[in-house]
């Protein structure tokens, strides 16, 4: 008897590897980007596309806001009693409803997704046409405007008086960190 040892190619097992390991690598992919968009959802488009758009923003900023101030909860209420998903303060409320001769949409409505989204985008619109740059805007967002003028003038903090080389206030340095992030992420994952 004449017995042949058959040697086995070792081409097969490599391919099944080489599919296993793309599978798994489509799975991780894919589950990364799910997890992404869950993370950085895009709620309440269509109001958002609306009021960002009359306002002359970037819907990115408006998403990167809501995220940050209410993780997209409109009946969220703040320490300090900023409410809704922009998270808007009353005495902020009665300045753009001054800026913008409202005398009908009273303080309550900011629970309103509809009502907070439009006015959040209105106070994002007035910042962004003085201020003219993100980080100034979410500054004076998180700050106020008169802190952020101040800064903007101090050499300390702006060589050029347009742009914040420092924030003075930590909280306020880490808020805009978070904002412009957030829009980073944003516009990676959605402006295509």
């Amino acid at each position: 008897m004449n017995r042949r040892r058959h040697k086995r190619s070792a081409a097969p097992v490599i391919i099944v590897i080489l599919i296993i390991a793309l599978i798994l690598g489509a799975v991780g992919y894919f589950g990364y980007q799910y997890y992404l968009e869950k993370t950085y959802p895009l709620g309440y488009s269509d109001y958002v596309e609306k009021y960002s758009k009359e306002n002359g923003i970037n819907k990115y900023l408006v998403y990167a806001v809501i995220k940050t101030e209410s993780g997209f909860r409109p009946d969220a209420v703040s320490d300090v009693g900023a409410r809704g998903l922009m998270q808007i303060m009353e005495d902020t409320f009665d300045w753009i409803k001054f800026k913008s001769d409202d005398e009908e949409t009273v303080y309550y409505e900011m629970y309103d997704p509809k009502t907070n989204i439009d006015f959040g985008c209105r106070l994002l619109g007035y910042l962004y046409e003085e201020f003219g740059n993100v980080e100034a805007v979410a500054a004076a967002y998180h700050a106020g405007r008169g802190g952020v003028n101040e800064w903007l003038a101090d050499r300390r903090y702006s060589k050029d008086g347009v742009h914040l080389d420092e924030i003075p206030i930590p909280d306020t340095a880490h808020y805009v960190d978070k904002i412009t992030k957030a829009m980073d992420m944003y516009i990676k994952l959605y402006d295509k």
